[in-house]
């Protein structure tokens, strides 16, 4: 019975392994974007340059750039949150707590801010800051870039985030675990994160947004 349950995880596993590669993984880091938005160039992408992991996952919003705006810049440990499923994130001690109201005293982001990732965690640094249009954060060893593009569509909104992700020190157990595992949870995490984007935005009148 335990040899036939062992045998038949591993024979699961390895089929795993051997689909999501080969079946899986485009649809994994392209999840709602289109094959234009996943090849075209975007704010940010100069800040970690090749070679490092692409994902670009997308979401239609049907609210104006000026209502999705307040809610992204207002993202990060101790602040609005990140609109994910904040238990899984708070077990890795990342203080993600997420907001259902703007919160102003977080509206003011510039470039060259630093925002922790948790007590312990990276620190993000915002490198662009362009209202209504483009928010990019670089971790402090160069090896993260996370952008937002946000792409007006008459009174809908293309909101497009991007990852470039370096792990120049992996080695081939964790390149591993990072494909088939960490890939996976990042769709997920990131997929939650964009409809709940979306869901606040949907619900909030035009605001306008400091500069």
């Amino acid at each position: 019975m335990i040899k036939s349950l062992v045998r038949a995880t591993l024979t699961a596993g390895t089929a795993a392994a051997i689909a999501y590669p080969l079946f899986l993984r485009r649809r994994c880091l392209t999840w709602g974007a289109t094959p234009e938005e996943a090849a075209r160039a975007l704010p940010g992408d100069d800040l970690r340059p090749p070679p490092c992991l692409i994902s670009t996952r997308a979401i239609t919003i049907g609210a104006t750039p000026e209502a999705v705006w307040p809610w992204l810049v207002q993202m990060g440990s101790g602040r609005g949150g990140a609109y994910t499923y904040d238990w899984i994130e708070n077990l890795f001690g990342l203080d993600m707590h997420s907001a259902d109201e703007i919160l102003p005293e977080y509206q003011g982001l510039k470039a060259g801010d630093k925002l922790p990732l948790g007590p312990k965690g990276p620190v993000m640094v915002a490198e662009i800051v362009e209202p209504c249009h483009a928010l990019a954060f670089r971790s402090e060893d160069g090896n993260w870039v996370w952008s937002f593009t946000l792409v007006p569509q008459g009174a809908t909104t293309r909101l497009i985030s991007r990852n470039r992700i370096a792990t120049p020190d992996a080695g081939p157990a964790l390149r591993l675990f990072d494909l088939l595992v960490m890939e996976p949870g990042s769709l997920v995490m990131e997929r939650k994160m964009l409809l709940g984007v979306r869901e606040r935005a949907e619900r909030t009148e035009r605001i306008e947004v400091p500069v």
